[in-house]
């Protein structure tokens, strides 16, 4: 053990005249100490949220879709097989997406309208039930058939703001209807709701309303085109390099979106959020590094008489400088590795026992959801430490300036 250590450490204990000095190094561990657990709790609450948001939205959106410019794909067959082929691509479906009026007996709402295909929609839409692609599917089939109405799968909000449920009739009203005598008349087909599906998210559940994709052609009159390929990726955060590559493969005038382009918005929010509590709750471990600053400087003044003898014995301005980098920084490990004990600890009982209820008419999921990454732990440590280590700088400095003869003259 270098001398530096060993005087930094007996420093740390104080003598009873010195217990001032004792409580402000006491204040500065435990202000780091629950600066750092403040830190990773709410990091970890705030990524849990994020992550399970992003699943909630990749439950129902594909990982890229693919357009056409300047309409529908026609020839999409074809393009379904050069998709599927590209590299890093696990499933692709066709879909039609379009605006409508729902309308039952006893209510009207707005809503977005998806043809997909049953045979393939499951792939790439991961929380579509299989019952509802199951039922649409089979709908189908008997509408070619045996003249049925055709099927519907309602969001589970959407299906109450109509009043409705599994087994009751909905009139579909397209903006896509015929010209008569009188102008333009919208176009109304009955459907017979066959599921109900929940992901979770009100805007999914409160306005997505799924049909075969064979009846939106016919209804929507776009033959045998449809809107654009969804596509699902074996990794979701190389989407928009998977996209670019679907449209090297297929050329002008294809192009594609993903997931984080399509949510952006969402996604930068959170992460803007999430930095700025990371800003704030640092602000805590500032404190408690004035803490440190201040504690150093009274010991400085304490221990001028034992600077100057420890100069007067051939100890170097850099040695009395890490004499209190190495208490300030003993402090901040102290405080620090309490904090991440602590914050690991709160995190696990969090996710194991979800004590913390939200409530559900504000938020979409019933408790706290936690997500502590290692990553984020290492990040909060080295910051703390850092802020701890800037504080210790000052006063350091300031030991290693005192003159020997004028300390030992007048201390």
């Amino acid at each position: 053990m270098s001398f530096e250590l060993f005087i930094s450490r007996r420093y740390l204990r104080a003598k009873r005249k010195q217990g001032f000095i004792s409580l402000i190094t006491f204040l500065s561990v435990a202000g780091v100490t629950v600066g750092v657990m403040a830190l990773i709790v709410v990091i970890a609450v705030m990524a849990g949220f994020e992550s399970d948001l992003k699943n909630r939205i990749l439950g129902v959106e594909s990982h890229i879709i693919l357009l056409h410019h300047g309409g529908g794909i026609s020839d999409y067959p074809k393009i379904l097989n050069r998709v599927r082929e590209v590299e890093d691509v696990e499933a692709a479906t066709p879909f039609i997406y379009s605006q409508v009026m729902l309308r039952s007996a006893t209510g009207i709402s707005g809503g977005v309208l998806r043809g997909i295909d049953p045979e393939s929609a499951g792939s790439v839409i991961a929380n579509f039930g299989e019952d509802a692609l199951d039922a649409l599917a089979g709908r189908a089939r008997q509408d070619r058939t045996e003249g049925v109405k055709a099927g519907i799968v309602l969001g589970k909000e959407l299906a109450a703001n109509l009043g409705v449920r599994k087994g009751d009739a909905v009139y579909i009203i397209s903006p896509r209807g015929m010209l008569s005598p009188v102008g333009h008349m919208p176009a109304m087909t009955r459907f017979e709701i066959v599921g109900l599906f929940e992901s979770g998210m009100y805007e999914y559940d409160g306005s997505l309303a799924y049909i075969h994709l064979s009846d939106a052609q016919r209804m929507l009159r776009m033959d045998d085109a449809v809107t654009g390929i969804e596509i699902r990726v074996n990794d979701v955060y190389a989407a928009d390099r998977i996209g670019e590559k679907i449209e090297a493969e297929l050329g002008f005038p294809y192009w594609t979106k993903d997931w984080m382009q399509m949510n952006r918005n969402l996604f930068s929010a959170l992460k803007l959020e999430k930095v700025v509590m990371f800003i704030i709750l640092a602000l805590i471990v500032l404190v408690a590094a004035f803490n440190i600053a201040s504690s150093l400087i009274m010991m400085v003044m304490e221990k001028t008489r034992d600077i100057a003898i420890l100069k007067a014995m051939g100890a170097t301005d850099k040695s009395i400088r890490r004499i209190f980098v190495f208490k300030g920084m003993t402090i901040g490990i102290i405080g620090t590795t309490l904090g991440e004990i602590l914050g690991l600890v709160i995190c696990l009982l969090l996710k194991r026992y979800k004590f913390i209820e939200l409530p559900s008419d504000v938020y979409y999921i019933p408790t706290l959801p936690v997500q502590l990454a290692p990553w984020d732990m290492i990040l909060i440590a080295a910051a703390a430490l850092f802020i701890c280590f800037v504080a210790t700088l000052y006063p350091a400095r300031q030991a290693s300036r005192l003159d020997p003869v004028e300390a030992l003259r007048y201390g």
